[in-house]
């Protein structure tokens, strides 16, 4: 099967529809799709569903998405850099499922293992709970947490093979993995592109049976969410 697209906005179209839940690797700025979510916007698909660690911030990542009123409702468990997300939730205009980061990590992770839920006892005793089972187990007390699955992933990854297996690069690699395995269908934005057998097996971070379909964006630009600096 064919997975290599020309853009990016050729690798969404015929699968991304109104309504979905989209999930969305990096963190922070770091490891994000670019192409993919600026094509997304320009979709113009709406009520969607967003599962990223964070919300991008005015303008650019998610935040591209959230200018133009395409997300009804965030999972993610930092938001903190987004003016426009805080007016929208202030406001009422936007859900949030508020989740702490290593239980997102895990619910992604369960959900592309075919794991339907798992107890942590992060979020016990807290809001993070409430309405949820609470189980004791060797006498503590565990939250039971339902998994992720998302209808499209959207991944970034620095090298894939024409098959699909990926490699990431150092701390781009933060949720990419998880968000890869956890979509029923998942589209990879890469930097670099080699041949089938190109790849040493054992520096594959992510197998070609979790990805779909590829696109090449060779020149991200890898915007920097807060830059500090030493005085010279």
């Amino acid at each position: 099967m064919k997975k290599v697209y020309p853009d990016a906005a050729s690798a969404l179209a015929g699968i991304v529809k109104d309504g979905q839940t989209i999930a969305v690797g990096g963190f922070g700025l770091c490891g994000i799709p670019e192409a993919l979510i600026a094509a997304l916007r320009d979709s113009g698909v709406q009520n969607l569903t967003a599962i990223s660690n964070n919300a991008g911030v005015d303008g650019f990542g998610l935040g591209l998405l959230l200018a133009t009123r395409q997300i009804k409702k965030m999972i993610a468990s930092y938001v903190g850099e987004n003016k426009e997300f805080e007016r929208q939730y202030l406001a009422g205009e936007l859900e949030l499922e508020f989740t702490p980061q290593g239980t997102l990590a895990e619910k992604l992770r369960a959900g592309g293992s075919g794991i339907p839920a798992f107890f942590t006892k992060t979020g016990v005793g807290t809001i993070v709970a409430e309405g949820k089972d609470v189980r004791e187990f060797d006498g503590e007390q565990y939250v039971l947490e339902r998994a992720l699955v998302a209808d499209i992933s959207l991944v970034k990854a620095y090298m894939a093979d024409k098959a699909g297996n990926l490699v990431y690069n150092k701390t781009a690699r933060n949720f990419n993995p998880n968000v890869a395995m956890a979509g029923k269908i998942t589209i990879v934005e890469v930097e670099k592109l080699v041949e089938i057998g190109e790849l040493d097996p054992d520096q594959i971070h992510t197998p070609s049976i979790f990805v779909h379909r590829i696109v090449v964006n060779a020149t991200p630009e890898k915007r920097i969410e807060q830059r500090t600096v030493r005085p010279k």
